[in-house]
């Protein structure tokens, strides 16, 4: 179950009219954090931040799964089952959420840290077309303060 302050500045973000992706991005920090304070680990950062994307369109985050194409089947239907999951309001059952937890518990902590973040973030942005970074670049500049 994600944090308190986690939904509020989801549904914060969501009144703001920013993107779904942005909203999940709540759910995604929240997730780094928890690994970062110890009270779970993770594989790799793809894996922490796949599990705040899960919470994300759970907690109702209009989220859609990916496309055909950009990410595996079984990756893409797990994500359909999320955005289901999310819809139903129907809780997750207590002995499950608890044996993930365990699991979890197992792995390291590396995964968010600064470097693999980084990491991360680079070969995702390798991934994309040129025209594309340019864009968000762009973008970015766009919102900057002006001195």
């Amino acid at each position: 179950m994600p944090d308190k302050e986690t939904l509020e500045r989801a549904e914060e973000d969501r009144r703001e009219g920013k993107a779904p992706s942005t909203q999940a991005g709540e759910f995604v920090r929240e997730e780094m954090e928890h690994v970062r304070e110890g009270k779970h680990g993770a594989r790799s950062t793809k894996q922490a931040i796949a599990i705040g994307l899960s919470k994300a369109r759970r907690a109702g985050v209009k989220l859609p799964a990916p496309k055909e194409g950009t990410a595996s089947s079984e990756t893409r239907r797990k994500a359909a089952r999320d955005v289901r999951r999310g819809k139903s309001g129907r809780k997750p059952s207590a002995t499950r959420a608890r044996a993930v937890r365990k699991a979890l518990r197992r792995e390291g902590q590396r995964a968010a840290s600064r470097e693999s973040l980084s990491r991360q973030a680079r070969a995702a942005a390798a991934k994309r077309p040129a025209a594309s970074r340019s864009r968000a670049a762009r973008k970015a500049a766009a919102t900057r303060k002006q001195r």
